[in-house]
């Protein structure tokens, strides 16, 4: 599916999921247990936000334990407006890592202290770059390592890139591989088969860590406003879905 494919569709809105049976059945896991401190978390985002809406109430957790985050930021989402006047790529490609940027400062996260790569691929051509990705997560990951990335049938190219590369360094790294539904929440239907539902279960965000995770994503304004005449990238019911008390995984 592509991304303007992902866009035009209706959504799911959280009422919907609220009757899933398969969500409900999904068993709570501590943040703390899946990642202690002194396991490094290596997160990869696909775009700019990603690493928000993927573990933003997660990220507010490493305040003070930095040293065990790793930040892969694959693209910087120049792609996000096509067709845009206002939002042209050139724009985009110095507006989105700084939103990012200030994410991560509302989460209260030292940035001196951040291991951040960039890796200014090319944003919606991430397919293409499959086996560089997989090749340098081999680099970067050591053992005992938890790998968290977009799921890799999320339903838009680039982050279906990017977990089929994490799902193959990992495998080859012997490394637990954390997959996150992002835009899957907007075009699957509640019980959808499709979904890995026996590998689902939910990190429970406190009240403080969902605060942070909105404080977060604020930051992204570029795809929470509308464009003239065009919707808001990330839309209402896509949002309220991954603004849950809870993040949803498969492991």
């Amino acid at each position: 599916m592509t991304q303007n494919l992902i866009q035009a569709s209706s959504g799911t809105p959280w009422a919907a999921w609220q009757q899933s049976a398969h969500l409900a059945r999904a068993s709570w896991i501590d943040a703390n247990q899946l990642c202690p401190p002194g396991r490094r978390l290596v997160l990869v985002a696909p775009h700019p936000d990603d690493e928000i809406l993927m573990a933003g109430g997660l990220l507010a957790g490493f305040r003070g334990r930095e040293q065990d985050l790793l930040l892969v930021s694959a693209t910087d989402g120049e792609a996000s407006h096509p067709g845009s006047s206002h939002w042209t790529q050139h724009r985009l490609r110095k507006q989105r890592p700084l939103e990012s940027r200030h994410a991560l400062q509302s989460l209260d996260l030292d940035l001196t202290r951040l291991d951040w790569r960039r890796l200014n691929l090319k944003d919606t051509a991430l397919p293409r770059d499959e086996a560089f990705l997989v090749n340098h997560l081999n680099q970067l990951l050591k053992p005992d390592d938890l790998l968290m990335t977009t799921w890799r049938h999320d339903g838009h190219c680039d982050h279906e890139a990017i977990g089929r590369a994490a799902a193959q360094a990992a495998q080859a790294r012997q490394v637990q591989l954390v997959e996150v539904p992002v835009w899957a929440w907007h075009w699957a239907q509640p019980d959808d088969p499709r979904w890995p539902w026996p590998r689902a279960h939910r990190i429970q965000l406190d009240e403080a860590g969902l605060a942070r995770k909105r404080q977060a994503l604020a930051a992204h304004g570029s795809q929470l406003q509308p464009d003239q005449d065009r919707p808001a990238v990330l839309p209402p019911d896509l949002l309220d879905c991954l603004l849950q008390p809870f993040q949803l995984v498969f492991l």
